[in-house]
């Protein structure tokens, strides 16, 4: 049994009752769901077990499929905050995958998290490349639509890759927003950020930092009080997201919804960076896109944080450039770090509208 959880909210960006099925579309003016808008919120059997999936928005207008990060990190029960403003141009889909939020609530967990259950059901990026490939053929083939614009963020910047790269002709266009290149931290990264709170005069960070010396780290727990280093940091220089992004919508806020993502970020944490004593491989230990990602059919759009230290961005730029695509743009924001703030939205926004469809 882990007794100590390592949140997955630590790594990355943090933030669900029965199934719940439906599509409306009504007159009603003062309902959130206006007229001729599509909204469905559905479990959806992919590849072998059932995923929840919410599609809203406009729809004579293009699919933007989100991958969140995490791995475990849904961003589903916040949609109506950061992406409201979508859905007039375009159909939104935002999807629990395996291992997070509903998605992993629905299918059996166990009460509580043990080494046998985590080697018994492993994650892989193969697995979940595969997932995101079969829901981009059932939306199109659903919605009666061509293609696709792919947005992946952190970890889903990681799947988005493989997925866009995999499948390119399900795609407009692939956007990645704090975009994992090769999410193993060296020893040079180690010292840098070292060197930061030695700056700092930081004694609790210094602390940390000694506590579990230089990657690579055996366990889950080293990981998660390393990222809990970088995050501090990132927080302290830049611009915070408004405080009412990160409210629950109500229908997300229950005891089991709230179980289900917290348990679903602690499953999908130890199975990223992998622990050697429960016996969990790590899916971030294969990961490079130097060496297996270089070639798109598709345009390419990077959006990188100044002050990112999690995803780099000397690391985005040395990838972007070395990356082939009929069209590519990089945005470096400052003031942004590795998770969502206004202008990171902002340029999401800008960039979803700039995507020629027809």
């Amino acid at each position: 049994m882990i007794t100590k959880k390592v949140k997955a909210s630590v790594l990355l960006f943090s933030f669900l009752f029965s199934s719940l099925t439906y599509s409306q579309t009504i007159q009603n003016k003062t309902d959130k769901v206006q007229e001729n808008q599509i909204h469905e919120e559905q479990y959806i059997p992919i590849n072998g077990i059932e995923q929840w999936v919410t599609i809203k928005g406009n729809p004579s207008k293009p699919i933007i499929l989100f991958l969140h990060g995490g791995p475990g990190s849904p961003i589903t029960p916040y949609i109506d905050v950061l992406y409201k403003g979508l859905e007039k141009d375009f159909i939104v889909v935002q999807w629990d995958q395996r291992g997070s939020g509903r998605t992993y609530g629905h299918n059996n967990p166990p009460e509580e998290l043990s080494p046998d259950y985590l080697k018994a059901h492993p994650l892989t990026l193969k697995q979940m490349t595969n997932d995101g490939v079969a829901l981009s053929k059932y939306l199109l083939k659903h919605l009666r639509k061509q293609k696709i614009i792919l947005s992946g963020t952190s970890w889903g910047s990681a799947l988005g890759v493989k997925i866009a790269t995999q499948s390119p002709h399900l795609f407009y266009a692939y956007i990645g927003h704090s975009q994992i290149v090769n999410p193993n931290f060296t020893k040079e990264r180690y010292s840098k950020l070292y060197k930061i709170a030695e700056d700092r005069k930081d004694d609790d960070a210094l602390k940390i930092l000694n506590t579990i010396g230089q990657p690579p780290y055996s366990s889950a727990k080293n990981s998660g009080m390393l990222y809990r280093v970088i995050k501090k940091y990132e927080k302290a220089n830049s611009t915070p997201a408004p405080e009412n992004w990160f409210i629950l919508d109500p229908a997300y806020n229950n005891e089991k919804d709230n179980k289900d993502r917290e348990d679903g970020d602690d499953y999908s944490f130890v199975n990223f960076v992998g622990d050697e004593k429960l016996g969990v491989q790590s899916m971030g230990a294969s990961i490079d896109m130097m060496k297996d990602n270089l070639d798109f059919k598709i345009p390419f759009y990077l959006i990188q944080g100044e002050e990112d230290i999690l995803t780099p961005k000397d690391m985005s730029k040395k990838y972007f450039e070395a990356l082939k695509a009929p069209k590519k743009e990089y945005f470096l924001l400052p003031k942004a770090a590795h998770g969502f703030n206004q202008s990171v939205v902002d340029t999401q926004y800008k960039i979803f509208r700039s995507i020629r469809t027809k």
